[in-house]
């Protein structure tokens, strides 16, 4: 029995040096493998994010946006699945970098040197510029030393690191409040909604939310434009930061990049305010008697967006024609309407059925080398133009060094098609492609609007209801937590 505890302990003490030989190279172990390493290991790249218009949201329960796609790919790169941590502002996003709880924020931030001493940037993936905003109806400020109201950034901002310089160098009588509760995008809304003087947001995300919030304006620039980038934590593993440059790299290299710019960036453009009010209003008057027909008949694309080129159409109305002789809801012409055996082009039900049929038969029409997220804007201004005119700016455009399955290249040369020197080349000769330019771009604006519109009337009914079920349980409304500088 002696020498058998004698042997166990010679086991067992072989068993531990083992143990602590190999214990790097296990696994589960991340002290020392590389964040790569641990990522793989884990099979699961976590993201911390922000809800907005650009970065991420969702749409029929699925989620969207820039940031979230491009994650998306980064861990289908990596070969791991992704996790998305929605966070409500900025502090608690880098909290989650300090508590090891994301390998990456993904939420359009902007790149601010006073966040290099604890974080890590990725490679720049757009531009903004930073905006000071103001309700419409009240004065607009020339300048940071004409301001009539108070100003309120939300806490951990790069604006801070903004406000303080230009403090220091321009405005030493510049004050400011900090919400520690709200992120950027819940300000500009309080904005919008007359509930705060001023607030800092970036050019891009301002632009798409004055498609649903038209009363935000812009005063004046603060900044040039500076580089939108992703965080991570800093350290002397170089592994995560050399992945995303490989992974972004490829992305340039591919055209990957371009088409998702495209698809979020490429049609911010210029804001109407007057066809933007217009707009809305008619969601609130016109569209509810007949969104039924549009829910039923847009069988292959989103209801929302069969809506928007009907409103591209006719401003639904169901009476309106043109000129040239196209009627209803979807301005169908005698011919298309009689081969979608429409009998009357001014029957709401009849036009839209017809409209959607038709947009489908070009859908089916675009070659199949086109990303399925870009048929539609092919279809579109097939629809718009004729499918003929669409066969030609394709080859014009490759004939010209672009992509013609790339719709961001495509719809540059689409107004090319109006001149002689380009359409002369042509096999179908002139056609109005800046028409087709203009008539894409609005009805992917009224999209941008109608989804976003309906999306907050029905979280403002969401809260309505809370607070209404707060009040009956007897909780106080807490106001949100604004610290002054």
């Amino acid at each position: 029995m002696k020498r058998l505890k004698i042997n166990y302990l010679l086991i067992g003490l072989i068993t531990v040096l083992l143990a602590v030989a190999l214990w790097p190279t296990i696994p589960w172990y991340g002290g020392t493998q590389d964040k790569i390493a641990q990522i793989k290991s884990r099979g699961v790249l976590r993201i911390s994010t922000i809800n907005s218009p650009l970065t991420y949201y969702t749409v029929n329960n699925a989620p969207a946006g820039m940031d979230y796609e491009l994650a998306k790919r980064f861990a289908d790169y990596l070969g791991v699945t992704l996790q998305v941590t929605v966070r409500q502002n900025l502090n608690d996003l880098f909290d989650d970098l300090d508590d090891g709880d994301a390998d990456l924020l993904a939420a359009g931030l902007i790149y601010n040197s006073e966040r290099l001493a604890r974080f890590r940037t990725g490679p720049s993936y757009y531009s903004v510029s930073q905006q000071l905003v103001y309700r419409i109806g009240t004065p607009r400020p020339k300048n940071l030393g004409n301001l009539k109201g108070r100003l309120t950034v939300a806490s951990g901002s790069a604006y801070m690191t903004t406000l303080r310089n230009i403090k220091e160098s321009q405005y030493p009588d510049l004050d400011w409040a900090i919400s520690t509760d709200q992120g950027p995008k819940a300000l500009l809304e309080a904005v919008a909604e007359g509930e705060l003087d001023y607030t800092i947001g970036d050019s891009v995300t301002i632009g798409l939310l004055q498609r649903i919030h038209p009363q935000l304006a812009v005063a004046f620039d603060i900044t040039d434009e500076e580089p939108v980038t992703w965080y991570m934590q800093r350290n002397t593993d170089d592994s995560l930061y050399a992945a995303m440059l490989d992974f972004f790299s490829q992305m340039e290299e591919e055209g990957a990049m371009a088409r998702l710019e495209e698809k979020y960036l490429g049609h911010v453009g210029a804001f109407d305010y007057v066809d933007t009010r217009t707009f809305l209003r008619a969601i609130d008057d016109i569209l509810p008697a007949i969104r039924p027909l549009f829910e039923r008949y847009a069988t292959e694309i989103d209801w929302r967006l069969l809506a928007a080129i009907s409103y591209q159409e006719s401003h639904w109305n169901p009476q309106a024609t043109s000129p040239t002789g196209v009627r209803g809801l979807m301005m169908l012409t005698r011919n298309t309407a009689d081969s979608l055996e429409v009998s009357d082009r001014l029957d709401p039900e009849q036009s839209i059925r017809g409209g959607s049929e038709y947009l489908q038969r070009m859908m089916e029409k675009v070659p199949f080398s086109v990303p399925e997220d870009e048929r539609i804007w092919f279809a579109l201004a097939a629809y718009n133009m004729g499918y003929a005119h669409m066969l030609d700016v394709r080859k014009l455009t490759e004939k010209q060094g672009g992509n013609p399955d790339s719709w961001a290249d495509v719809k540059l040369r689409l107004p090319m098609l109006s001149q002689k020197r380009y359409y002369s080349q042509t096999a179908y000769g002139y056609a109005r492609g800046h028409e087709a330019y203009n008539y894409v771009e609005n009805i992917r604006k009224y999209q941008l609007s109608l989804v976003g519109y309906l999306q907050e009337q029905e979280k403002k009914l969401a809260q309505r209801k809370a607070l209404e079920a707060a009040i009956g349980d007897g909780y106080p409304a807490v106001a949100p937590d604004i610290a002054m500088n």
